[in-house]
């Protein structure tokens, strides 16, 4: 996610500096002006169209039930709480299930292995080990993601993001052995490679929309100010959100391109969905309506959540002509920019981490809202667009946590990925009397 400089949280630098550049021991050569995809080359059925140095961080503690800062937002008897359900991961970055029906919650460790949670317990065997394999040697590197092929159940197909040994972002396939708890790290197929030139902002999120599409969330390559524009520079990949389709990946055949995705030119790979963002740590589906969530990390002053109707692709989130609603650098000269929908400034934290939209049954009264955090200062907002369209933001928990994700479970209940190694669920409590 992010760093920040000096004056900022200081919790900022232990994980992913986005907040505002890396520490020139992070820092390596730049890339071409638009690094392109790499091995393998991208094969199609139809033409688409038109950091800062880390520091030590004290182990998690277990923490008393929070109740919100608003308690009339929800039912006098109810407040939302945290749970710790697992602890002694090491740096976790991301959580998630199969849609499998088994009830596993699946863990990403940032140095390259997968855990899982099942029945109230932690597995001692990893799901996946390719520690061999990734690099996550500076703090936004690692293993960052991973996503369970729609149709898992039949194919034992799944994919994750991490950096490789060079550096480089690594979409990649694996199966599933049949009992669902392990995986074998000899079947891995590359999808995707995509050269980084800086160790930050690398984005990391993956995840299957309700289209069936995988997206990716690409980071703007790092330093600080993305000073090779890549933002909004249509023919590279950095700085954007990709859609491709791997119902049918493999190692012959790793994606195809979708004939719907939008065109941003005649340079512009097809791979792009969206455009103009610095990291979007965190992005997120609406499992009830297909919206997508986008949460971007911001430079110094501001950081931002941005929104985009089910299906509709073609966006330009702004970044580097803007951090927030506010200008950065550049003139957009007549660029159509879409707005984010909520910003929140660093006396608030330096790092937003993206969430969900809660479809749980536990807390009744926070269904439909959009749920995020803060990695430096363990804020948990509550997001909810009015009758009136206007989007609202409240506090929701203060929880001294270094949230680097959220996660969701088969039945849409959320869970908090406590960066120090433990996981927490978002559950009900009785409100303080």
């Amino acid at each position: 996610m992010k760093g920040k400089r000096a004056g900022s949280l200081v919790l900022c630098v232990v994980f992913l500096s986005a907040c505002g550049g890396a520490a020139m021991s992070d820092v390596r050569a730049p890339a071409p002006t638009a690094p392109n995809v790499s091995a393998p080359a991208t094969p199609t059925t139809e033409p688409a169209s038109s950091a800062t140095t880390a520091v030590e961080t004290p182990a998690a503690t277990e923490l008393p039930t929070i109740p919100p800062s608003d308690p009339t937002a929800l039912p006098i008897d109810v407040v939302p709480a945290l749970q710790k359900i697992a602890d002694g991961l090491q740096r976790p970055t991301f959580l998630t299930h199969a849609g499998d029906g088994s009830g596993r919650l699946y863990i990403t460790e940032q140095p390259g292995r997968v855990r899982v949670w099942q029945a109230g317990q932690l597995l001692a065997e990893p799901f996946l080990d390719i520690t061999d394999r990734v690099g996550s040697r500076a703090n936004e590197q690692g293993l960052l993601s991973i996503a369970f092929s729609p149709d898992f159940p039949q194919s034992r197909r799944f994919f994750v993001n991490y950096t490789d040994r060079q550096g480089a972002t690594v979409i990649a396939g694996f199966l599933a052995n049949d009992n669902g708890l392990t995986a074998d790290p000899d079947s891995e197929w590359r999808v995707m490679r995509i050269p980084q030139p800086y160790a930050n902002h690398n984005g990391g999120q993956i995840a299957f929309g309700l289209d069936g599409m995988l997206y990716i969330g690409m980071g703007d390559g790092g330093s600080a100010g993305d000073p090779q524009n890549f933002a909004q520079n249509p023919r590279s990949l950095l700085g954007k959100l990709l859609r491709i389709d791997v119902s049918q990946s493999s190692a012959a055949q790793p994606y195809r391109l979708p004939p719907d995705n939008p065109s941003f030119g005649p340079d512009a790979p097809p791979e792009i969905w969206a455009i103009g963002l610095r990291n979007p740590w965190r992005f997120s589906f609406d499992r009830l309506t297909g919206d997508l969530y986008i949460a971007d990390v911001g430079q110094n002053r501001f950081e931002e959540v941005n929104f985009q109707p089910a299906g509709q692709g073609g966006q330009n989130y702004g970044w580097r002509f803007r951090e927030g609603f506010e200008p950065f650098a550049g003139d957009p000269r007549g660029l159509v920019l879409t707005d984010p929908v909520f910003q929140y400034d660093h006396s608030q934290g330096c790092s937003i981490t993206g969430g969900y939209v809660y479809r749980g049954k536990a807390l009744p009264r926070l269904v439909g809202a959009y749920l995020f955090g803060d990695y430096c200062s363990g804020l948990v907002w509550a997001l909810r667009r009015g009758d009136d369209e206007a989007w609202q933001g409240e506090v929701l928990l203060e929880t001294g946590l270094n949230i680097s994700s959220f996660g969701e479970d088969e039945v849409g209940e959320l869970y908090l990925v406590d960066h120090r190694g433990a996981i927490y669920q978002l559950v009900a409590a009785p409100a303080a009397r």
